[in-house]
Formats: C-alpha cells, structure tokens, sequence
C-alpha cells in the first residue's frame, strides 16, 4: 500500500464520506485545506504523514496566515482555524489507523477567534420579506414556500434543498430534516409554511415538474431540484423588493428563526433541537443576541436609562465581540 502523503488523504477523505457520511461541500473544504497542506509538506520533503512534526504544522499554519487568494485578498482568520482543524482531524485518523503514533497537531494553539454574533432580522423585516411572494403565478407560490419553510422551520439551506416530497407530512405539521452527519431530525411546520407548502404542491409542482424532478421537493422552473444557490437568489430578490438594506441570506432566515423563538421564551435546548445542533453551546449564542435586544430596548425605552453622551447600545451593540469561532450552522 502507497504511504505517502496523497494517499494518506485520499482515505481520510474516503473514511470522512463513507464512514461519517459528511456532505460533498464539507469533503470539498477538507480537500482544499489538505491538497494545500499536501503541496507544503511536499516543498518540505515530508513523504509520510507519520514523519510531520509540530513544527512543519505550525510553519504550515503561519503561511496560510500570511498569503493570500488569486485575487490578492488575506485569508480570513476562520480559514485559518478551518485549515487547522482539518489538519487535526486528518492526523488523528492516522493515529486511530496505527498508521502514526504522535499528533503533531497536539501543542499547536488554536487561534483565538472573536465572534461575530449572528446579525438577525426583525420581525417586522422578516414580515415584509414573506409578502412579497406573489399568490397567483407559478413562480410566486414556489417562492413562498420556499421562504416560508426556511424561516418557519429554520432549516440549512442544503436541508431545505435536500428535501423530497416524502419528507414532509403536512397532516402532522412537521418536516423530516436529513442535517450535518446524516442525523435525521424531525421538525414542525407552522400554518403558514404548511399553507404554503400545500399551495405549491396542488398547484404548481404538478405543473414544472418533469422526469429528472424525480422525488424532489422544491423545483426550478424548468423542472430540477432547486439549488443553494437558486434559493439564495430567491431569498435575495424578495428582500430587495421589500427595501431590505441588510444583507440578506438563507441563514439569515436561520438565525432570525432562532432569535425570534428566545425571545419568544422557547428554552434554548428546544431550539437546539431545532436547529439540529450537536451542542448546545453552539445554539447559546442566541441568547447573546436576545441580551444585546434586551438591552438596546431597555436603554432606547426607559426614561431614566438615557443619559447625555451615552451609546444605546452600550458596550458595543448585537455585533459585540466575544471569544470562539464563528456565527452557527
């Protein structure tokens, strides 16, 4: 069996599809961390993963820090951590493998992160997004479906472009969600989303659908299964309309769906559930959010909380900075 580098890869990669099942977008980002890992290990003359040193990663580590993309542009701080995270994970599949007795990922010190709280819409906003949908035309009544399942089961955009007609029971109200790893959770559908749902489904699949739609749920207008991108481009030509200035994407929906059920008063492990989170660490960002609401409202609202000079937002608003890595998935 070849033991160098290349093929070392190439079966943690096979390991990561075959055995742990990780979506072709998530295998697509730890070949191109690992081809580039694979090329400065080769300038090196490190044939054996099993040979690398602490000091070979941390080089490694430093140079994506320090280049750039084609364009000219750093790498951002996250790419760097993601880039040393698949890293790690690739050396600890050789240890497991008996293919290597050390990690030499094992003294590096992860970079430490400020997070970017997720930036959700209002009610309201999300409120003008939803109307703009048209009722009558073929591509309205798609497109409201579409929005409204994202934000009222707050699902990944590759979940919702994932999902067939069998996945959702709209009798029960709920949605079978295939996320990260391959976990299958179940999700509620409310009655707007299920309205819609069964507006699209008696009126417009039956009529765009076409041999290759096979079992998927939402279709392009020429028939296929609709795309990540095919649904960001819906989501963005209706926040245009309703004169929407922030910036908004598919997980926008996300996060605006989480923040809306805290502050609501749902318990933050339902909505980890929810959202199908491995931690509910990852979901507690939310409730920093639902804090920086609070207190943007407290101190915008209440007659003896204004004083001259002083931020509303106080020490830094929704967007304030806070250790880790990044707004959740």
């Amino acid at each position: 069996m070849r033991n160098d580098v290349s093929s070392q890869i190439e079966r943690f990669l096979d390991h990561l599809t075959v055995e742990r099942g990780l979506s072709r977008h998530t295998i697509a980002a730890y070949r191109r961390d690992l081809t580039r890992y694979a090329e400065f290990l080769r300038r090196r003359r490190v044939r054996d993963a099993a040979a690398v040193t602490t000091r070979n990663v941390t080089a490694h580590i430093a140079e994506v820090s320090s280049s750039t993309h084609g364009d000219g542009v750093p790498y951002r701080a996250t790419s760097v951590v993601r880039a040393l995270s698949s890293i790690r994970a690739f050396h600890r599949f050789l240890m497991r493998e008996g293919e290597a007795d050390v990690d030499p990922t094992a003294g590096v010190i992860r970079p430490k992160l400020p997070r970017r709280l997720p930036r959700p819409l209002s009610v309201d906003d999300v409120g003008k997004i939803l109307a703009q949908p048209g009722r009558t035309t073929a591509q309205g009544i798609r497109d409201r479906a579409v929005l409204e399942t994202l934000y009222g089961s707050g699902l990944r955009v590759s979940e919702l472009v994932g999902l067939d007609v069998d996945d959702v029971d709209l009798e029960e109200g709920r949605v079978r969600v295939l996320g990260k790893g391959s976990k299958e959770r179940d999700v509620p559908l409310g009655r707007y989303a299920r309205d819609a749902i069964a507006a699209y489904l008696t009126r417009v699949r039956p009529e765009i659908a076409a041999a290759r739609s096979r079992s998927a749920l939402f279709l392009n207008l020429r028939g296929g299964r609709l795309t990540r991108q095919g649904c960001t481009g819906i989501l963005e030509r209706h926040a245009a309309a309703a004169r929407i200035r922030a910036r908004v994407s598919p997980h926008t929906l996300r996060h605006s769906f989480a923040t809306h059920l805290l502050e609501g008063g749902a318990d933050v492990r339902v909505v980890q559930e929810l959202l199908g989170h491995a931690s509910v660490a990852t979901t507690q960002v939310y409730t920093l959010v639902s804090k920086e609401h609070l207190r943007e409202v407290y101190f915008s609202s209440h007659p003896r909380a204004r004083s001259s000079g002083r931020s509303v937002k106080g020490g830094g608003g929704r967007v304030g900075a806070v250790e880790a890595g990044g707004a959740p998935r």
